[in-house]
């Protein structure tokens, strides 16, 4: 999955009208994740098709700062990934202990940890079989 970061300006509406604009072009939003500085609203999307999704919210007028791959992890069906104490900090340990760093973590919908980290496929080694 990509995680896409747009820049909106912070003001009252600018997150419903890029919620809209991608649900008329058949865009879902898998996870989302955002934050204020300033003047800014800086807005992490989850989403399936990079292109689509790029191309849709540049041609609107929209601010696509970054686009990556993240970590898509899941909990077992039925369960939730993070449902037991310390699994969050085993995940992580796991990942710093491969000497990748995390700079971007969120939940997203269907029980799913997003991380975003600085080399993904040392990330990937150390959690082996916790992927999606």
């Amino acid at each position: 999955m990509i995680d896409l970061t747009v820049i909106l300006k912070n003001v009252p509406g600018k997150l419903a009208d890029l919620g809209e604009t991608l649900g008329r072009n058949g865009i879902n939003m898998e996870g989302v994740c955002g934050f204020p500085l300033k003047d800014e609203f800086f807005i992490h999307i989850l989403v399936e098709d990079e292109t689509k999704t790029r191309s849709i919210l540049e041609q609107a007028g929209y601010q696509v700062s970054a686009v990556r791959e993240v970590l898509v992890l899941t909990g077992q069906p039925g369960t939730n990934i993070l449902g037991q104490p310390g699994t969050g900090g085993k995940i992580a340990r796991k990942i710093g202990n491969a000497g990748v760093n995390i700079d971007l973590i969120y939940f997203a919908g269907l029980n799913r940890l997003i991380i975003g980290v600085t080399n993904l496929e040392k990330a990937k080694a150390a959690l082996g079989e916790n992927l999606d």
